[in-house]
């Protein structure tokens, strides 16, 4: 099988996604999956796709991510990992779009106003 390559986004990380058939090793920009990964709540949030699609272990995933905070790159790289999965295999799409893992968070970081202290925050109104 040739490698199937995806992109996941969440907030401002990017991430690029390769799976290749193997034993389930998984490296992220060059290092360990749980070195780069050290919350067992962001490692369980990556590895969903698999459990839903019953994938564990069948492939090797390389990711490249950069942009954003743990949290959003483990997002981006969730939502890569779920278009992967469905470029090789369209059964899976009805499991992963059951649990929610093909669609694109829109969420963003609200921009900051001028005259404000940050995006809602006012600076304190004096009267006199």
């Amino acid at each position: 099988m040739q490698p199937r390559t995806s992109v996941g986004r969440r907030k401002n990380a990017i991430a690029r996604v390769r799976l290749l058939d193997g034993s389930g090793k998984i490296t992220v920009n060059k290092r360990e999956f749980e070195n780069y990964f050290p919350l067992e709540i962001q490692r369980d949030e990556i590895m969903k796709p698999f459990k839903v699609t019953d994938t564990m272990g069948r492939y090797d995933v390389m990711i490249l991510v950069n942009g954003g905070g743990p949290v959003g790159q483990a997002g981006a790289v969730r939502l890569g990992i779920a278009r992967s999965l469905v470029a090789i295999d369209e059964d899976a799409r009805t499991a992963l779009r059951g649990a929610g893992l093909l669609t694109r968070d829109p969420r963003m970081v609200e921009r900051k106003k001028y005259g404000q202290k940050k995006a809602r925050k006012r600076f304190q109104f004096s009267k006199r």
